[in-house]
């Protein structure tokens, strides 16, 4: 556990940030609060008795201020194109792992291709989607490889029986539509494609009692960045159930509501992923509460297992890369179920 080690998180108190913060000081962690509403962290901070340090991105000395003697970093604040390289920076100067939650593929995209040479050097620990997405698809699929070395595709597709979108959420997409303009992103062949065509709808078959639901197919989501970082599969794709992507498209969807002494909401989701390698098949699942929520344990579990060497690797790197993600995903419980249930056809 912790043994009272200090933690910044940087955007304590968005929505996200306060599962993390409230995860880290169960575990016997000591989280610094860290952000740039003045007002809202120092709120937080009286009522929680924790300590607060103000930081903005456009200041570096603030983020040192910050950073400073702690173990390490967690950013939660988005939008995470702006905020993901002033913070790596600051780690890398204050000498501590990074970890973030940005769920944001060019973020994500960016922070492999800016740090991993930097980082490797340094031998520095950078995880950067850490979350529900990004993470937790990237070790469900690398414990569904097992043995593989390689394969031929993998596929991840999310049922959430709903999508209430954050605040962070919204303006995190906003700028990741910005970016991509007209266009939107699918991993095919190894390489990233730009496609101005709709995505496809589909029926998925969810294990049972779920069954099959329409999906929006190539619902490029950041465990498509995170899997082929360290994973030879050619092709990778994540599907979405069609309800919830509509949901998190409409413009007056609501904000997620605590429906539990923990703050959860009453939001269910199940993470289904296909790994084929020539004739045979592979699959692995996990379910559970509130994909907000449930970031926290995968954030909070990865900083323990960093802080205590528990590591397969330095520099950038993908959950299922620095580590074991069978053991990772047994020390999830109760958060999540899993069910690893492969299975064998002949080509």
């Amino acid at each position: 556990m912790g043994s009272g080690q200090l933690v910044t998180v940087f955007g304590a108190y968005g929505h996200t940030g306060r599962f993390v913060v409230a995860e880290l000081a169960a575990r016997g962690f000591v989280p610094v609060l860290s952000g740039r509403n003045v007002r809202t962290l120092e709120e937080m901070a009286r009522e929680h008795g924790q300590e607060a340090r103000a930081a903005s991105v456009e200041d570096p000395a603030s983020l040192d201020r910050a950073l400073a003697g702690t173990a390490a970093v967690i950013n939660c604040a988005g939008p995470f194109a702006s905020t993901t390289g002033p913070v790596v920076e600051a780690a890398l100067r204050a000498r501590i792992p990074y970890l973030d939650v940005a769920a944001e593929l060019e973020a994500n995209l960016d922070t492999f291709a800016r740090y991993r040479e930097r980082a490797r050097d340094a031998k520095a620990v950078i995880v950067p989607a850490m979350a529900f997405f990004g993470g937790l698809g990237d070790l469900l699929t690398t414990t569904a490889m097992g043995d593989w070395t390689e394969a031929d595709e993998a596929h991840i597709a999310y049922a959430l029986s709903d999508w209430h979108p954050t605040a962070g959420t919204r303006l995190s997409g906003a700028v990741s539509r910005e970016r991509r303009g007209a266009h939107r992103l699918r991993y095919s062949g190894g390489q990233w494609e730009r496609r101005t065509d709709a995505a496809p709808t589909l029926e998925w078959t969810f294990p049972e009692p779920m069954g099959s639901r329409p999906v929006i197919g190539e619902f490029t989501m950041a465990d498509v960045v995170t899997v082929p970082q360290h994973l030879s599969i050619p092709e990778v794709t994540t599907y979405m159930s069609a309800e919830a992507a509509r949901d998190v498209a409409a413009p007056h969807t609501p904000a997620p509501t605590a429906a539990d002494g923990r703050g959860r909401s009453n939001q269910t989701f199940l993470v289904d992923v296909v790994v084929r390698s020539g004739g045979a098949e592979r699959r692995a699942t996990a379910s559970g509460q509130d994909i907000y929520a449930v970031t926290a344990p995968l954030v909070a579990e990865a900083l323990e297992r960093v802080l205590t060497g528990r590591t397969r690797t330095v520099g950038v790197a993908s959950a299922g890369e620095i580590f074991d993600a069978p053991d990772f995903l047994l020390a999830l419980d109760p958060h999540i179920t899993l069910d690893l249930h492969p299975r064998k056809q002949n080509a």
